[in-house]
Order: C-alpha cells, then structure tokens, then sequence
C-alpha cells in the first residue's frame, strides 16, 4: 500500500477512517468464519 509504482503515500484522515472501517469489517468476517469452523469441528 505504499511507496512503489507511482501508488500514493499519504492519505487523508477521512480516508484512513474508510480504510480502517474497510480492514474492521473484514476481521469481523474473518472472526465470525473462524467461530463457524470452530463449532463445525467441534460436531465431528
């Protein structure tokens, strides 16, 4: 995300606040794909 190719190094707050927003919700899947799994394995 940063320094090569011509891609952009600074960012403004409002979108930090997008990317981080963007990064939450994808852990937030990530979290609730983990607990599926979990419960799964617990079933076999």
């Amino acid at each position: 995300m940063h320094g090569c190719c011509g891609e952009r190094t600074f960012f403004t707050k409002e979108e930090k606040v997008e990317m981080l927003k963007e990064y939450k919700e994808s852990l937030e899947k990530e979290a609730k794909g983990v607990a599926e799994r979990i419960k799964e394995m617990q079933k076999e």
